[in-house]
């Protein structure tokens, strides 16, 4: 993909080297200096050290050859100014970062793809490392589903039980689905069926309708993250 990344800050930054290393034709604009030189000597990118919200630094940065353009400032202002010129050129893909809740339906009606407030979702993943210490990763999805990574202690109900058992026993309710499991020694994650056995040590994800509850993440063997 060829991608316009604008902002080379703190979210920025870490989107230059993903987006590099996955092997994308990468544009980053950055008008602080300093910033555009560390990133220019980083990363494998074209690195423009100017304003965005310009037409002329946009079209320098290939924009009418992008695949996908993603704003990354700390400034609603500049983000919203940055995707209206995107539209304007017709990029197919365009994403930008909303820092201000009440920005987010601005956003949405000229049609942006959106990331609200990447500050909160950092401080509530921390939040949650401290909260729920056993689960590895998680995300979000809607106002109260999640799906989550989360090992299987020895002393875990569901442990060496079927997933079918562990259905039949109703330890799994209908709001949780176990989708996947990484084991030890095996290349490639298993696909869960209903004769699955779940062992101890098994990294599994988890969608859960109803969260990471303590309740779901007994099942597993977590007592602690009451």
């Amino acid at each position: 993909m060829y991608i316009v990344i604008v902002g080379a800050g703190d979210i920025g930054t870490p989107l230059i080297e993903i987006a590099t290393y996955g092997g994308n034709e990468v544009v980053v604009i950055e008008k602080d200096e300093e910033r555009a030189d560390y990133a220019a000597s980083e990363y494998d990118a074209l690195v423009l050290n100017a304003n965005a919200t310009n037409n002329e630094t946009l079209e320098d940065a290939g924009i009418e050859d992008a695949d996908a353009l993603i704003s990354t400032t700390d400034q609603d202002a500049t983000n919203i100014m940055v995707c209206l010129l995107a539209q304007e050129y017709q990029v197919p893909n365009i994403v930008s970062v909303v820092h201000r809740p009440e920005h987010m339906d601005l956003f949405e009606r000229i049609g942006v793809n959106v990331m609200q407030n990447p500050q909160r979702l950092i401080a509530e993943y921390l939040y949650r490392a401290v909260k729920r210490p056993s689960i590895v990763d998680y995300m979000r999805i809607g106002e109260q589903a999640e799906v989550f990574e989360i090992d299987v202690e020895a002393n875990a109900p569901i442990a060496g039980k079927t997933l079918q058992q562990a259905n039949d026993e109703g330890l799994l309710s209908e709001d949780v689905l176990i989708v996947a499991i990484e084991r030890h020694g095996n290349d490639e994650p298993i696909t869960p069926r209903g004769g699955t056995v779940i062992e101890t040590d098994d990294l599994v994800t988890v969608y859960s309708a109803v969260g990471a509850t303590p309740e779901v993440t007994d099942i597993f063997g977590h007592p602690e993250d009451h």
